[in-house]
């Protein structure tokens, strides 16, 4: 299970003449397992803060430490490592591999990190089941529903088995019943002891989890913490 730590991340975008500071002196703590969701308007942080929590973006001040490790000091290569092996992504656009079958799909972060062909075989015959997905193994993302996109992308963020599962408005593109099993679907694996962390729009989402953190202008303004509806 994966331990966050922020000390004082700042980062700062230039664009054109303007300055623009996405995240400001951002200090926070989330311990192994909780259930998170980062809520503010567009344009408060939340993705950045998601980015860098997901080694895809640096900061220009401050210290990020996943499981008690400085990942801020780690070159990009290890930094790779870091996020193909511990860090899990959920984004609202699916960002499925069209040519690719939902299996093949799934496979993918396995394919890229060298698993042997019988355990990537096996795991995603697994995961296939666990999400429901038996009927649609073999077909393309075109051939799904926003539901079972979606399904196929969670499958494939949690296949490595990482501690830490970052989540995107992964509901931001469904309708509302398919938005609620999604979310469910994300809530079983924290049951299961893997670190949360969601951006959303949506209050009722926001709600479902058992820490609220509020964003405006780079800050964290708010942080509560009460047990799920």
């Amino acid at each position: 299970m994966a331990q966050v730590e922020l000390d004082g991340i700042d980062r700062i975008f230039h664009l054109g003449d303007a300055t623009v500071h996405a995240l400001r002196a951002v200090t926070l703590s989330i311990e192994a397992g909780e259930y998170v969701a980062v809520m503010g308007p567009s344009g408060s942080g939340k993705s950045t803060l998601l980015n860098l929590l997901g080694l895809l973006d640096p900061p220009d001040a401050g210290v990020y430490r996943l499981e008690g490790r400085d990942v801020t000091s780690l070159d990009p290569d290890q930094q790779a490592e870091v996020r193909s092996r511990r860090i899990g992504f959920v984004f609202q656009s699916f960002h499925l591999v069209p040519r690719l079958s939902a299996a093949e799909n799934i496979a993918l972060p396995m394919t890229l990190a060298g698993i042997h062909p019988d355990e990537r075989a096996e795991r995603v015959r697994r995961a296939l089941s666990d999400f429901g997905l038996d009927q649609r193994a073999d077909h393309r993302p075109d051939q799904l529903s926003g539901g079972q996109r979606q399904r196929v992308a969670i499958a494939r963020a949690t296949i490595m088995q990482p501690a830490l599962l970052l989540a995107d408005e992964p509901t931001g593109n469904l309708d509302r019943a398919t938005g609620l099993e999604v979310t469910r679907l994300l809530e079983a694996l924290n049951a299961r002891g893997t670190t949360l962390i969601v951006v959303t729009h949506d209050p009722a989402m926001g709600q479902r989890a058992r820490r609220q953190l509020g964003m405006e202008d780079g800050a964290i303004f708010s942080d509560t913490r009460g047990a799920p509806p």
